[in-house]
């Protein structure tokens, strides 16, 4: 079997909308989930949202760990739950096979050398400004669409989901300068976006600008 042919088999796995709505609840929770809450925020029962989650697992789109959530140890403390968690990695197919990651590397490794860290964040921050959304009183709902998965932190809103990140791992300057200058576009008005990286997440946070 290739490889394209085993991401094929994994993404045939969210045929079923079950099993989307599962797995996009537990990919969007910043902590790990629980059966019983993914089946509550699924609308179905605990057994069909334990044989789905674990399907899921399966097909190596989610992770498992097993936990006390009492927080109790020793004699009477109960079984630890079974929890899950999105699994690490990235999935794509197109049809017929493009190479888009090709041409980004390619792309990111001339700007860097030719020291235009400062037009690309230009470039971004004006990208960013200009999407339809960018003014949108919903902060969260623009930057869920551009796949940044944003969940709140007390007053904050982190990011789970870094969209560029094979390039960010190889490229981290270059790309989380443009990252934050698009999100600075996309997430005018009343909010801050700052370099906070999130181990595993993005790179950028956003807080709410202090008013006098």
């Amino acid at each position: 079997m290739t490889d394209e042919d085993a991401t094929f088999d994994m993404l045939a796995v969210l045929s079923d909308p079950v099993r989307r709505r599962l797995y996009r609840y537990v990919a969007a929770a910043p902590e790990e989930v629980g059966r019983d809450a993914a089946a509550e925020a699924a609308g179905i029962s605990r057994s069909l949202a334990a044989f789905h989650l674990d399907k899921l697992v399966e097909a190596g789109l989610l992770t498992v760990s097993f936990r006390r959530l009492s927080g109790r140890t020793g004699p009477g403390a109960g079984r630890p739950a079974k929890l899950y968690r999105r699994a690490e990695g990235e999935h794509a197919v197109s049809v017929p096979p493009r190479s888009y990651e090709a041409v980004g590397r390619l792309l990111a490794e001339v700007l860097e050398n030719a020291g235009l860290d400062r037009e690309l964040q230009t470039a971004a921050r004006a990208a960013g400004a200009a999407h339809p959304d960018a003014h949108a009183d919903d902060v969260e709902a623009v930057l869920r669409a551009r796949g940044y998965e944003p969940f709140r932190d007390g007053e904050a809103v982190r990011l789970r989901n870094c969209p560029f990140h094979a390039l960010a791992t190889e490229f981290p300057a270059l790309i989380c300068g443009m990252n934050l200058a698009l999100i600075e576009g996309l997430a005018p008005g009343e909010w801050s976006p700052a370099m906070d990286p999130l181990p595993g997440g993005c790179c950028v946070s956003l807080s709410k600008k202090k008013t006098h």
